[in-house]
C-alpha cells in the first residue's frame, strides 16, 4: 500500500486532485458488516485516492478502526489510514498501538490529541501520556515506517484561548514534528479556509499539502450536533435554508449536496491538493458531489 504523502505528490505532479473519504467505526459488529456489504462497495466504486476510519469517542473503538483499515486494503485494494489519539494512552500503549499497525500493513495514520471521553469536561492526558498531538507526531515519527496525517482548524481550535492564528502556528509545530500532510476540520464558508491556507503556506512556510475537509450536510439537526462538538460555524444563510427545509430531509440533502458541490468547484479553481469527504458512511451525497463536479462518473 502506498504512503499518502507519495499518493499528494503523484497527484501534484499530473496535476489532479486527491479523492480521500473519511469513515466512522460502526458500534456494532452488525453494523460494521452492513458496512463492508452495504456501504463500502458502493463507494470504493468512486476510487478514492485513500480512505481514513475514526478512533471513536475516546478511542473507544481502537480496534475496530484497526480492523476497518485493514479489510479496506485487503478486500479493496484502497489504501487506508487510522486514525490514533492520545486519549487514555501512555507513551508505551501508544508503541504497542505502532507495533501492532505495521505488523497489520496499516502504514498511514492521523496523529490527534482526542476528544475527551464520554462524562469528562475537558482532556486530561494519561499519566505518562501526551497532552498535545505534536508529541504523538513526534513519537510516530520516531518510530518510523509511517506517513502522518494532523488535523488544521480553519477558524482555529475551539479551546485555543488566544485565537486562530496562535493555532495556526501550533499546526506548524506538527509540521515541523514530522507531519506530510493537513486535513481540515469541516467548513461552510470558503473564505476562513483560503485564509487558513494562504497564513500556513505564506505566513508560516508550510509546504505540507493543506487539504479541505468537505461535509454535504443531510439536514439541520445532524449539522447542530456535528458542529456542536467541531465548534465549526454555520453562516446565517444557510441556518436560515435548513429552518425553511426543517420538515424536508430530502429537500435539505439535496441542498447539502449543492452547497458542498458550490464550494469544491471554488475550492478546485483555487488549487488546493485534494478534497477530504466527511462520509458519515453515506453514498448518496458524496457520490452526487463527484459526479456534479466532473471527478467521478
Amino acid at each position: 500500500m502506498q504512503f499518502i504523502r507519495d499518493i499528494y505528490q503523484a497527484a501534484r505532479a499530473a496535476s489532479r486532485p486527491v479523492i480521500s473519504f473519511e469513515f466512522f467505526t460502526p458500534k456494532t459488529d452488525a453494523g460494521e458488516r452492513r458496512f463492508f456489504a452495504e456501504i463500502m462497495p458502493q463507494l470504493a466504486v468512486l476510487r478514492p485516492d485513500y480512505c481514513s476510519v475514526t478512533y471513536g469517542a475516546g478511542g473507544s473503538t481502537r480496534g475496530r478502526t484497526f480492523d476497518m483499515v485493514e479489510q479496506i486494503q485487503r478486500d479493496f485494494g484502497i489504501p487506508a489510514m487510522a486514525h490514533l489519539t492520545c486519549v487514555g494512552a501512555t507513551r508505551e500503549n501508544i508503541r504497542g498501538l505502532l507495533q501492532e499497525a505495521r505488523a497489520r500493513g496499516i502504514q498511514n495514520l492521523l496523529a490527534l490529541r482526542g476528544d475527551p471521553p464520554e462524562g469528562a469536561e475537558r482532556f486530561e492526558p494519561a499519566a505518562g501520556g501526551f497532552r498535545y498531538a505534536v508529541e504523538l507526531v513526534r513519537l510516530i515519527r520516531e518510530v518510523g515506517g509511517f506517513s502522518i496525517g494532523v488535523a488544521g482548524f480553519p477558524e482555529g481550535h475551539p479551546e485555543c484561548a488566544e485565537g486562530k492564528l496562535a493555532d495556526w502556528r501550533y499546526l506548524r509545530s506538527k509540521v515541523e514534528a514530522g507531519a506530510d500532510f493537513v486535513l481540515s476540520q469541516l467548513f461552510f464558508d470558503n473564505t476562513w479556509f483560503h485564509e487558513f491556507r494562504a497564513y500556513l503556506t505564506g505566513e508560516l512556510g508550510v509546504r505540507v499539502p493543506v487539504v479541505p475537509g468537505i461535509l454535504a450536510i443531510l439536514n439541520g439537526r445532524q449539522l447542530q450536533r456535528l458542529t456542536s462538538l467541531c465548534g465549526a460555524t454555520v453562516p446565517k444563510a444557510v441556518r436560515d435554508r435548513l429552518v425553511e427545509l426543517d420538515h424536508d430531509d430530502a429537500a435539505a440533502a439535496e441542498y447539502g449536496i449543492e452547497l458542498a458541490a458550490q464550494q469544491c468547484a471554488d475550492l478546485l479553481e483555487r488549487d488546493v491538493p485534494g478534497l477530504h469527504f466527511y462520509t458519515l458512511n453515506k453514498v448518496r451525497s458524496t457520490r452526487a458531489v463527484l459526479r456534479r463536479l466532473g471527478l467521478r462518473s
